[in-house]
């Protein structure tokens, strides 16, 4: 199957780049770049060893599978965009991880299958992260053949694949967002903290790295339950109420605030032991 792109930013150049690295295995092969920026899209086109298009239509009439890798908000538009009369028998895929294969409006009419692929993954840059897409679990939604032959490109790939339905892609999407960026602000708070207690930037990440790591592979190894430890999960209501008494309201209210989450857990795992104490101490 011949696969373009419309936009070149880091999810579509690292995708291609990705395709034309080990598509060969799934018979996948990279046809080339439309970007509104030129540049960029003669350096994706360079990257992945495909063409430059000069135009949107020309990625369609040269492709089976055209992937809309543009920004969310111009999705819609794009599609819009397009001479309908080419994307006959085409499958019109996208990237976002909130918008369903809806977003494609009047497709059937086309004649056209149309499909959400949603890598979960922060894009961190064009140039390399590619090598990381071998490890990269991908969510499916939309039309019942397109999801069929990508669930096939990326099972011969090596790559997790998920179906979902559209009416959960908002919920899906928070979901990973969760996991992905609010994670950031969580740590951002602890570093914060070990930045008052004198450690500089450099020494909080360094120092808090084997805490945060192993963490996160336990839990991902045994699951949110087995993971938790920590005063709130002891009931230990002197600890807490110490931590309480020493953070700033905006450090206070996040820190009640998952640790009422945590309180939900702590009582999943210890469901004999008493947490009213706590749960009075964390009341926001």
């Amino acid at each position: 199957m011949k696969v373009g792109f419309i936009g070149a930013g880091k999810a579509g150049c690292s995708l291609g780049r990705y395709f034309a690295v080990k598509g060969s295995v799934a018979e996948l092969f990279v046809t080339g770049y439309y970007s509104l920026i030129e540049e960029e899209a003669r350096w994706a086109a360079e990257f992945t060893q495909s063409m430059y298009f000069q135009s949107p239509d020309e990625v369609v009439l040269s492709s089976d599978a055209i992937i809309l890798s543009t920004p969310d908000g111009a999705v819609s538009d794009v599609w819009d965009a397009l001479d309908k009369r080419y994307v006959t028998g085409k499958i019109i895929c996208h990237l976002s991880g909130s918008l369903s294969s809806d977003v494609f409006s009047g497709i059937g009419d086309c004649g056209a299958y149309p499909i959400s692929i949603h890598p979960m993954f922060a894009f961190s840059n064009k140039e390399s992260v590619y090598e990381q897409l071998q490890n990269v679990s991908f969510t499916l939604e939309g039309h019942e053949h397109a999801v069929s032959v990508w669930k096939n490109i990326f099972t011969k790939l090596g790559n997790p694949v998920a179906l979902i339905e559209a009416s959960v892609k908002g919920k899906y999407h928070a979901a990973a967002s969760v996991l992905s960026n609010h994670v950031i602000a969580v740590l951002a708070t602890g570093y914060e903290l070990l930045l008052e207690c004198g450690f500089s930037e450099t020494e909080a990440r360094f120092f808090s790295r084997t805490l945060v790591r192993d963490n996160v592979k336990h839990v991902i190894a045994d699951g949110v339950v087995d993971a938790l430890t920590g005063p709130i999960e002891r009931a230990d209501a002197g600890t807490v109420e110490k931590h309480l008494s020493v953070l700033s309201e905006e450090q206070r209210k996040l820190y009640q605030a998952c640790g009422n989450r945590l309180l939900d857990i702590a009582r999943e795992k210890n469901p004999d032991r008493n947490y009213g104490e706590l749960q009075e101490l964390l009341k926001t």
